[in-house]
């Protein structure tokens, strides 16, 4: 029988969770409200990004059930827990969400990454997945940069 993992595990496993399907909301109510000369590029390019954070929310809550935690993902929970600068509503100008999505992309990658020591240590699995996770979200934070002129 597998370890119980440690209370490190499991937080920063449902931190994630939250911040990810915080970020797959965000990117489809951006995708309905973006108008501006970029509207095309990056109103198809926040698909990408509810289709890729939806399926790593999916693996992370997986994830969390295979270890023996217990993932919760309610409206609730992702409204009071998340991490995520919540965006505002109506309207949104294309420049405006392009820097608002690198931004968002790159802080939950950043918390991720800031827990990766401690879950290494202590459940190596979680670890790659995270990492795994975090890679997909700075590649997406960089697509973003890119189309801001700013990939540096």
């Amino acid at each position: 029988m597998a370890a119980k993992p440690t209370e490190k595990v499991l937080t920063s496993l449902q931190e994630t969770l939250v911040d990810l399907i915080d970020l797959s909301l965000q990117a489809k109510q951006a995708h309905w409200n973006i108008y501006g000369s970029h509207f095309r590029s990056v109103h198809l390019q926040l698909d990408e990004v509810t289709a890729e954070v939806r399926l790593a929310s999916d693996d992370v809550a997986e994830r969390l059930v295979a270890i023996g935690g217990e993932p919760d993902g309610r409206a609730s929970t992702v409204a009071s827990s998340t991490r995520v600068e919540s965006l505002s509503g109506g309207r949104l100008p294309d420049d405006k969400v392009i820097r608002q999505f690198e931004e968002r992309l790159q802080s939950v990658a950043d918390r991720i990454k800031s827990t990766l020591d401690d879950v290494e240590e202590s459940d190596p699995l979680s670890h790659d997945l995270l990492v795994t996770v975090a890679t997909g979200l700075e590649k997406q934070a960089w697509m973003f940069r890119a189309a801001s002129g700013d990939a540096g």
